[in-house]
């Protein structure tokens, strides 16, 4: 499980640098920026929901170890 939400982590940020590329930096929210921008967003959550994920998995573990 934790080598799948690498991954996953792994290809969000990629999304992020990706669309970090297309924004157009004078006109951030026109054409394809405000597109570029909602999937920095988007992509961000995504790590975020991971990493709680990740936490959440961490924190049953041990307490599992504890019973």
């Amino acid at each position: 499980m934790k080598i799948f939400t690498n991954i996953l982590i792994f290809l969000a940020v990629a999304l992020i640098v990706f669309n970090i590329t297309l924004l157009d930096f004078s006109n951030p929210f026109q054409g394809d920026s405000v597109v570029a921008f909602i999937g920095i967003v988007a992509s961000f959550c995504a790590v975020l929901i991971l990493w709680i994920f990740r936490v959440s998995k961490a924190i049953e573990q041990k307490t599992k170890n504890q019973l």
